[in-house]
């Protein structure tokens, strides 16, 4: 019976700096996957569950964390995360295919993006945010709200980074577009 228990104790000893580690590197990052999990799903409740199944995904696959960007790891995994989840849930979401016609917004001229941001009403925006196609979305999401810089998104959303700034550039005209027909304040055309 002894001998059982000192060969649990390193046992539970063991998981438990695991779990420490484990939440060192993930809790100081939290508040940016549910920011990007909210985002995307565009529902309180569906980003909490996102975030939820993404840091069980994470603790199970702990052990092949090399170190680096903790951050960015995370939000890898709550995007992967988001896009298991959508094809469960909300298949049409993906659906419906990224159209360049469609999705694309003549550029009215000017540099409206760093104004528009600033002076434009918050629901609004928010609003704006939701209309959004996913991919670009995400891509805004993680520029624009998280700071990330356009090498790291890039890994997140494992695209090059000219599709990086190609997606963010069409969110940014496409973005404008929706205040401007709604109506926000300060919005150059």
């Amino acid at each position: 019976m002894a001998a059982a228990a000192a060969r649990e104790m390193p046992r539970n000893l063991e998981e438990e700096r695991r779990r420490g580690r484990f939440e060192a590197v993930v809790l100081p990052h939290l508040d940016a996957a549910y920011n990007l999990a909210r985002w995307l799903t565009r529902h309180d409740d569906d980003a909490e569950d996102v975030v939820q199944t993404a840091c069980v995904r994470a603790l199970r696959f702990f052990d092949g964390y090399q170190g680096g960007n903790a951050r960015s790891w995370l939000l890898t995994i709550v995007r992967n995360t988001f896009y298991s989840w959508v094809a469960q849930h909300r298949e049409q979401e993906l659906a419906q295919p990224f159209d360049e016609e469609i999705h694309t917004v003549e550029q009215a001229g000017g540099d409206p993006e760093a104004e528009l941001l600033r002076r434009a009403d918050a629901e609004l925006l928010r609003q704006g945010f939701a209309t959004l196609p996913v991919p670009f979305r995400e891509v805004m999401v993680l520029r624009e709200i998280e700071g990330l810089p356009y090498k790291e998104i890039a890994a997140i959303a494992e695209i090059p980074i000219g599709t990086v700034m190609s997606r963010l550039a069409r969110a940014r005209r496409h973005l404008q577009a929706y205040l401007i027909a709604n109506g926000a304040a300060g919005v150059r055309t």
